[in-house]
């Protein structure tokens, strides 16, 4: 007998009808012979509206509170599951976050899982149980308090649990039917891929791609866990995130792009005029560290002739940048820069390809379709399987299809389905 684990997402949950094609699938499931342990996330908009709601009662809702409230999202969709299981003739147990065991750190909103416990899983699946549980929320280790993990988070839960249980896969169901070479709401003619190597698949996260979580890839990462991405809309095989050495095909090499990524959650910070001297630079990523914003794309400028200063720009989570831009103010007589700049209207543009090792010239058609687009860049970082630039928000979906045409990667096959609406 084979474990599973099934996330489904709020597109896959997002009403009655919704849930009780999920309830059939999760049975179905479990008649081929599986143990079956699903995790959940809030029905359809339901965070968003709660949310909303929030803001209505105050300008500033203590953290704690909003974990209180964002959880219930998950708790009603893991009732309502369990419910219509057990409506079809079959028997499940419902467990919110705590209850599973899964342990975090103290931090509310974006808590990191240090551990996982899942006794009383075990116990119900040993008893023949299908188990729900609630997806975006733990127990912190030192408070004991309820924590979230982040928008997207129920990823993340499910990964971890699957470690945890030593469940042979993580099946990951949303709303189009496997991992594309791009956004299909964005390039309808992107291909979906097979197989992806883990790798890959983590700088496509890191990168805007919105299908999985960074963290759940990560975590699956870590333990060798394969992942199985799939629309709960059909039966399609959707694709399977894997360690590199299962992700190629039998005797062929990768290939040389996996896909497109994008990303309009990010700003642009620049601290104009700062002395070009050793130290100065640590002490601005220390004053943004401080605030405990994490920085994605740095570009330093060449030091002014007969002034000695440069300016420095980063990129940082647009949700965090407010929160940087006042953390380098406190630190401006430290530092001792001129001024600074925000600007919140970029987007970045990923190409991701573990073939890049291998071939040359990848950059160079990268900026030439880029080029021939119109599409004007302003900052570049690389890796080795990477390469990001940024650019204007508003061409930022001109520049994305003209990139994926550039290398090939436009399907034949018509146009990519789209079941839902949030791709989660």
């Amino acid at each position: 007998m084979s474990l599973i684990v099934q996330k489904y997402g709020g597109s896959s949950l997002a009403n009655a009808d919704s849930i009780k094609r999920v309830a059939r699938r999760i049975i179905e499931t479990k008649k081929a012979g599986n143990s079956v342990c699903v995790v959940v996330s809030a029905m359809g908009d339901t965070t968003d509206e709660l949310l909303d709601l929030a803001a209505q009662v105050s300008p500033s809702p203590p953290e704690r509170e909003m974990d209180m409230l964002l959880t219930a999202g998950e708790r009603i969709s893991m009732a309502l599951v369990s419910t219509a299981i057990a409506n079809f003739g079959d028997s499940a147990r419902s467990f919110t976050g705590s209850q599973a065991g899964v342990i975090t750190d103290d931090v509310h909103g974006k808590a990191r899982i240090i551990d996982v416990t899942p006794g009383r899983i075990q116990g119900a699946l040993d008893a023949g149980h299908i188990v729900i549980v609630a997806g975006f929320q733990g127990m912190s280790e030192g408070t004991k308090e309820i924590t979230t993990l982040g928008r997207g988070g129920s990823d993340t839960t499910a990964v971890a649990l699957a470690a945890a249980l030593k469940a042979d896969v993580c099946e990951i169901y949303t709303d189009v039917d496997g991992i594309f070479t791009a956004d299909p709401r964005i390039v309808p003619s992107a291909q979906k891929v097979s197989r992806i190597s883990n790798e890959e698949m983590q700088e496509m996260a890191a990168s805007g791609a919105k299908v999985l979580m960074l963290r759940c890839v990560e975590y699956a990462r870590r333990f060798d866990l394969p992942i199985h991405v799939r629309s709960s809309f059909s039966h399609h095989e959707g694709t399977w995130v894997l360690p590199p050495s299962q992700s190629e095909g039998d005797d062929m090499e990768a290939p040389i792009i996996a896909g497109v990524a994008h990303d309009r959650g990010e700003a642009k910070i620049t601290v104009v005029g700062v002395a070009d001297l050793p130290g100065k630079a640590a002490q601005v990523f220390n004053a943004v560290a401080s605030a405990e914003i994490n920085i994605d794309m740095i570009v330093q400028n060449v030091s002014a002739i007969g002034t000695g200063t440069t300016d420095i720009s980063f990129t940082c989570p647009k949700a965090d940048a407010q929160r940087a831009v006042q953390a380098l103010q406190r630190a401006k007589d430290d530092i001792d820069f001129g001024s600074l700049q925000f600007e919140d209207q970029i987007g970045k543009l990923s190409l991701v390809g573990s073939g890049m090792r291998s071939h040359p010239g990848v950059s160079a058609t990268l900026f030439q379709a880029l080029a021939d687009a119109g599409i004007n860049i302003d900052m570049i970082s690389t890796s080795e399987i990477r390469v990001s630039v940024v650019t204007r928000d508003d061409q930022l979906d001109e520049a994305v299809r003209a990139v994926h045409t550039a290398f090939g990667l436009d399907s034949s096959d018509g146009e990519a389905v789209v079941y839902g609406g949030s791709g989660r």
